[in-house]
């Protein structure tokens, strides 16, 4: 039986890695090509998280009756490549409908919830793209070091658990490897792409943990919805990793926060976005 679960293990070890080779191989030339390749790969995977977060609440039609159309016009805006007001605009128009439609009917407001979840990092992963390539590259980067190690330091270490409620597995020690993996790589990218320019540095550095320690709460967020709603994995689409939810969860509040911080910063992160 021993022999068994190891072999059963391996063989699942085998095929997560196998799904992230293929996953990482379709991210990336999406990233590369940009455009509106990118918005198609940006618009799937948002649709992927808003059918996954109504799919939790199967009793809840409204869902497929008022949900579907706000998320579709978002998509068509989205694809149409056009400015990020008229995406911001449509996103509302979208929340706008969904609240009406729990005012005035039957309907709940977990698709509102929905839309808003999957919505944001879809325009904010858009845009992000169009102020560079190494912008999005570093957003990868870094949420994939953090993602990755704070799994194996976590299991390395092992110590106290950092939220036994929400995620028993995830401990302090793994949050602060996955934390500081994803600081070298957010400082390893900007390095290579900007030199050794100490302001640029300090800029990626700042934005790099910010940037990990949000993804693993983002990690934490969906957890503690799919425990709320009883759910083990978000889906099963991907082999060995579950639903697209499972695979984003840190990316969504990490995209939403860099591109805020384009904006905000604006002539710091230049260095950051040569082309």
């Amino acid at each position: 039986m021993t022999a068994g679960g190891g072999t059963g293990k391996r063989s699942n070890l085998q095929l997560r890695v196998f799904s992230a080779i293929v996953l990482i191989i379709v991210v990336l030339a999406a990233t590369w090509f940009g455009g509106f390749w990118f918005r198609v790969f940006v618009v799937a995977m948002s649709g992927g998280i808003f059918h996954e977060w109504l799919d939790m609440r199967k009793d809840d039609a409204s869902g497929e009756l008022y949900g579907w159309p706000a998320f579709a016009v978002l998509a068509i805006i989205l694809l149409l490549d056009a400015p990020l007001l008229g995406c911001v605009a449509a996103l509302g128009a979208g929340l706008v409908w969904l609240f009406a439609a729990w005012a005035f009917s039957r309907a709940t407001l977990w698709p509102l919830w929905g839309l808003l979840y999957a919505g944001l990092p879809a325009i904010a992963l858009s845009f992000l793209r169009e102020e560079g390539l190494v912008l999005v590259i570093l957003l990868f980067v870094v949420v994939w070091a953090t993602d990755i190690m704070a799994y194996f330091t976590g299991r390395s270490l092992d110590g106290p658990k950092l939220a036994p409620s929400i995620s028993p597995g995830k401990t302090w020690s793994g949050a602060i490897g996955g934390a500081a993996f994803g600081l070298a790589g957010g400082l390893a990218v900007a390095a290579f792409v900007a030199g050794a320019s100490l302001g640029v540095l300090v800029t990626a550095g700042l934005i790099s943990l910010a940037l990990s320690v949000v993804s693993q709460a983002g990690d934490l967020f969906e957890s503690a919805v799919k425990r709320r709603n009883g759910v083990k994995d978000s889906g099963a689409i991907i082999p060995g990793h579950g639903g697209v939810m499972d695979r984003v969860d840190g990316l969504i509040p990490a995209a939403i926060l860099l591109y805020a911080a384009t904006l905000v910063l604006g002539p710091s992160v230049e260095p950051l976005s040569p082309f």
